[in-house]
């Protein structure tokens, strides 16, 4: 961006930032709003930007923090990528995630030719691979910030250097204790909200790279957690859904440990919030106390999202899972007890290195006893730096496609006949919006996760109305509030 003229006048303010955190990013982001006012004024029009998510919800829910900032300092919100500012928060869990983002990077180069004031950042997982970041530093020059997962707080003072300096900034931490939160935040849905209650993962499993790009495990103290929730409420919200890489091992780290059933009771008690929805849980930390905490609750959700990955207990192992078949399908009973109403879903692996027949035929086997209402399938993507990228006995790619399409086919028929068990009663449903097919339709989202679409005004929007099912779809419901 030209800059010299607004910088020499900007620079002097910046040598006194404050040291802590989040004042330091505030004092930036005011600096930075003056600056882009005056540019915008000199190009007699607002100045735009884009957020691109890839991956998961917890990125989704960075992403706003990202947006927020953004909004701060003076950007409007589009969602075009020939903006004057575009992010793209990445995904690094499957391989493919990486080659999205560099089919992309080529598009946004030609924008930038046009666009001499376009500023281009990645961010996120894929940026925490040292592999990744030389080859975008030898590339795609006309990137102008690299950051990680560790400081994402840190945008508006990378966005400052990257002015400052007219060089690319690349700035990634291989780890990092400091949590910072409160810093504005561009909310998708003005009713429901995501908050990350951890970061990092210390699990280990040996197909994932999470726990090398997002760091050791580290959770928030219950009163900023509630604190911030309350703040959710009063702006509105309703729903809130409780992010970690695996919530069920949230406190383990604190000062004064507090157990992810004793957070839900007290999250519970926030006035003005309807719903509680979390996610993701591991198998091997799912208490006796949470599934009493959630049977007996009035708001959590009757949703549960419980990884299977495979359901051969030799590899199981392999991954490093810490729980056989039968404790899984253990689980699954004890769930199913507590609340027979309750949606279950799970992510499952197929072709992980050494995978023969018989285990495609265990996962196959648990599929079938755990009647799960969706599952998100993946074929094996190796992950370099992970044990099982090297591992002897990788499945051929042809038996690995095979063995996909039978699970799909198997997790499909299970699910639609599933859904059928709620056809004809009355549900509680969270309106979202209109319907993307029929605008004379409404968008809800029950309990258990399923959507329904039904006839509505859009007044309704953000409101929990009763809305009578009438006919599953197999993967929705067709209904009529009541």
């Amino acid at each position: 961006m030209e800059n010299t003229e607004y910088m020499n006048r900007l620079a002097p303010v910046a040598d006194n930032m404050p040291n802590t955190e989040p004042d330091r990013q505030r004092a930036y982001m005011a600096l930075l709003k003056k600056y882009f006012s005056e540019l915008s004024i000199k190009l007699g029009r607002p100045l735009t930007m884009c957020t691109v998510t890839f991956g998961c919800q917890m990125n989704a829910r960075d992403s706003e923090k990202l947006s927020g900032i953004l909004k701060e300092i003076g950007f409007i919100s589009t969602e075009s990528e020939n903006a004057d500012f575009v992010i793209y928060n990445t995904c690094t869990v499957r391989e493919n995630a990486n080659n999205k983002v560099y089919g992309h990077l080529g598009v946004l180069g030609n924008y930038k030719k046009k666009n001499p004031n376009m500023m281009i950042a990645l961010c996120g997982c894929m940026m925490q691979e040292p592999q990744v970041v030389e080859k975008l530093k030898e590339s795609y020059r006309f990137i102008d910030i690299i950051f990680g997962t560790h400081n994402l707080y840190k945008l508006a003072e990378l966005i400052y250097n990257r002015i400052e300096t007219e060089n690319m900034v690349v700035e990634v931490l291989k780890d990092s204790t400091e949590i910072v939160e409160e810093l504005p935040v561009d909310r998708k849905y003005p009713f429901k909200s995501g908050v990350n209650i951890m970061f990092g993962c210390n699990n280990f499993c040996s197909y994932c790279i999470v726990p090398y790009v997002r760091g050791r495990e580290k959770s928030r103290t219950p009163e900023d957690i509630i604190c911030e929730i309350e703040k959710l409420a009063a702006d509105g919200v309703k729903e809130v859904m409780l992010l970690g890489q695996n919530v069920n091992s949230y406190g383990k780290n604190l000062a004064n440990p507090v157990s992810f059933a004793e957070l839900l009771k007290m999250v519970e008690k926030v006035e003005g919030i309807e719903r509680i929805r979390f996610m993701t849980s591991h198998p091997k930390d799912l208490s006796e106390e949470l599934i009493e905490v959630m049977a007996h609750s009035k708001k959590i959700c009757r949703h549960f999202h419980l990884p299977l990955q495979s359901g051969s207990d030799k590899l199981l192992k392999v991954m490093n899972r810490h729980y056989t078949k039968e404790r899984y399908l253990e689980l699954v009973d004890k769930l199913k007890s507590a609340m027979p109403d309750i949606s279950l879903t799970t992510d499952i692996i197929v072709g992980f290195p050494g995978e023969t027949e018989e285990d495609f035929e265990e996962t196959l086997d648990v599929v079938r006893k755990a009647g799960f209402d969706s599952a998100y399938t993946f074929i094996y993507s190796k992950r370099t730096g992970t044990p099982a990228a090297v591992m002897d006995n990788q499945v051929d790619e042809v038996v690995v496609k095979n063995r996909f399409d039978r699970l799909l086919a198997v997790v499909n028929e299970i699910s639609h006949k599933l859904s059928f068990r709620f056809e004809g009663k009355d549900m509680e449903v969270l309106v979202e919006g209109p319907d993307d097919h029929d605008d004379r339709l409404l968008t809800g989202r029950m309990g258990n996760n399923m959507l329904v679409h039904f006839p509505g005004d859009r007044s309704l929007i953000g409101q929990i109305v009763n809305v009578h099912l009438d006919e599953s779809k197999g993967f929705y419901y067709m209904g009529t509030m009541i």
